[in-house]
């Protein structure tokens, strides 16, 4: 273990410790290299690993925090795993998002609030009126796309799995857009889609929820399974000759 791994180490043992809270200020850097038994360079490269992954946060002239520890933060690193996935194996990383959202609409089904389902269901009317244009604003259709996912996920009252659908479903919008762009009829069977997932979770329907949300998330893998490899993947497709 180098230098600056037991620097991490030693902070992350510290705020489990409960020496470190929330909130809380490090020590002087002296201080804490001495603590730590490491010299001043490993030091700041450990802090600033752990500002990378938003335990710390430096403030210049003021010190070092620690943050608040919001989940959401902590675990967005992991959208890297997608990255590393990389195209070709678009499908994997859509298969887990699956997983984690079918659980998280059954959860929703039964904690969701009067303000999210209003909430919802305002983002659902702007989308019927975009799809009904032409022609058709398809990166705010995937605005709304991810709202709405975002929305399910904050209620599931989970926030490790919150977290997790939003390290995973925001890495996927490239996917998202290309099955917009190509696939005909994808953003009007998408709202529809949606519609009948609101609609489960207006009624409280755990299992219908969940199921409601396997359909949509299972069409969606099917569609990208053709998803090309390259940058053309984004291009609006040509269109036919007369």
């Amino acid at each position: 273990m180098s230098r600056t791994e037991e620097v991490v180490d030693g902070i992350k043992r510290m705020i489990l410790d409960g020496r470190l809270r929330p909130g809380d200020r490090l020590p002087i850097e002296k201080e804490l290299a001495e603590t730590l038994g490491v010299s001043r360079g490993p030091l700041r490269e450990g802090v600033s690993a752990l500002s990378i992954l938003g335990i710390l946060n430096t403030r210049q002239g003021d010190g070092t925090y620690v943050t608040n520890l919001d989940v959401t933060r902590l675990l967005a690193p992991m959208g890297f795993v997608v990255d590393v996935q990389g195209n070709g194996t678009a499908t994997n990383s859509h298969a887990v998002r699956r997983v984690l959202e079918c659980e998280a609409a059954r959860l929703a089904a039964t904690r969701i609030t009067d303000e999210a389902l209003r909430e919802a269901g305002e983002l659902l009317d702007e989308a019927a009126q975009v799809v009904g244009r032409a022609p058709q604003e398809h990166e705010r259709l995937i605005e709304i796309d991810i709202a709405f996912h975002r929305i399910i996920a904050a209620h599931s009252d989970n926030p490790v799995l919150a977290g997790l659908v939003e390290a995973f479903a925001g890495r996927t919008v490239r996917g998202r857009l290309w099955r917009s762009l190509h696939e005909v009829g994808a953003d009007l069977r998408t709202h529809e889609e949606h519609v009948a997932i609101l609609n489960a979770l207006r009624t409280h329907d755990s299992e219908t929820a969940r199921i409601r949300m396997a359909n949509h998330l299972v069409g969606v893998e099917e569609s990208l399974r053709d998803l090309p490899d390259d940058d053309e993947s984004t291009a609006a497709p040509e269109p036919a000759d007369d």
